[in-house]
């Protein structure tokens, strides 16, 4: 049996117009809601992350202050090695006569030397003094020659040419040896 379609409607309940706009409302305010708390949460990581960026620049830059203090001066100090060199060179080529003749001059060139070595010493340079018989280590030294030297053994220290200097932990300049090769 068919029923008349007047009484169909007359069997539904009667659509509040209300309550179907709050409905509307509801949804609208929480898909609203749903994306200002997305916003929100991509504002904050954004936030963290400039943070995090902000404190590592601060760190770089603190560490780059402290090795432009410290190494800063390794330029100078470079330059400054050969004056060293050729004022130990000077006083090694200086014999028993020399010093007798010219005692003040000769006096003159330690006290430099000494003068020198101490302001390199203050400023964080120290001299890297190898002696005949040590062990050759490469991060310290720079092998000038090898040869076969009776009574020693392979890479031992044979010669020192020049010394080596260190700017605090960095190495300024190797020290420059010659090293055996006698085979053991």
């Amino acid at each position: 049996m068919a029923q008349d379609p007047a009484a169909k409607l007359a069997d539904t309940p009667p659509v509040d117009e209300a309550e179907t706009s709050a409905d509307m409302d509801a949804a609208m305010l929480d898909g609203e809601l749903s994306a200002l708390r997305a916003e929100r949460d991509e504002m904050r990581d954004r936030f963290m992350r400039v943070l995090a960026d902000a404190e590592n620049s601060r760190k770089r830059g603190e560490r780059d202050r402290r090795e432009a203090e410290q190494y800063g001066g390794s330029k100078l100090a470079r330059d400054m090695l050969p004056v060293y060199d050729n004022l130990r060179r000077a006083l090694d080529a200086a014999t028993d006569e020399h010093r007798s003749q010219a005692a003040a001059l000769i006096e003159g060139v330690e006290l430099t030397l000494r003068e020198l070595l101490n302001v390199l010493t203050k400023h964080g340079v120290s001299p890297i003094v190898p002696e005949m018989g040590d062990q050759f280590d490469p991060q310290m030294h720079q092998a000038m020659f090898e040869a076969p030297v009776p009574g020693t053994k392979a890479g031992q220290i044979i010669q020192v040419m020049t010394e080596g200097f260190l700017l605090h932990d960095r190495l300024l300049r190797p020290a420059q040896v010659g090293v055996s090769s006698t085979p053991g």
